[in-house]
């Protein structure tokens, strides 16, 4: 599994790093506009991510605004629904309305800090990226 974290905080980060890192190869990047580019190299070199773990608040580009290029650049590429990369919001906030945002971004999950790496693990595997 081909992981892309997206976290401005060093430690959300390296957590998240330290956890993921069993399952596959991943790379960490501060902000959105670092992870649109990130993608976006990674689809051209035919390495796609299997999983982006982004956190909603960040400077440059916030989530919302990430996940929904990223949903765009897969739409050009003309990425099947079922192939597409598996897009968590890892946050603090849990009000509606960015609960709401992430949904009509088509993000695949919305997990709250600090992470239950169980609950993580369910979606893992409820998802098809772990066995």
């Amino acid at each position: 599994m081909k992981t892309l974290i997206v976290e401005d905080d060093s430690t959300n980060s390296f957590l998240l790093e330290a956890f993921l890192s069993d399952y596959g190869h991943c790379d960490v990047v501060e902000n959105g506009k670092e992870a649109v580019k990130a993608f976006q190299a990674a689809t051209q070199c035919g390495m796609r991510y299997d999983l982006v773990c982004m956190d909603v608040v960040m400077p440059l580009m916030d989530g919302h605004q990430a996940a929904k290029e990223i949903r765009a650049l897969e739409r050009v590429e003309r990425v099947t629904p079922e192939k597409r990369v598996k897009i968590i919001m890892t946050t603090a906030l849990s009000d509606r309305v960015n609960v709401i945002l992430s949904a009509r971004e088509e993000c695949d999950a919305y997990l709250l800090k600090p992470i239950d790496t169980g609950r993580l693990m369910d979606y893992l595997r409820s998802s098809g990226l772990l066995k």
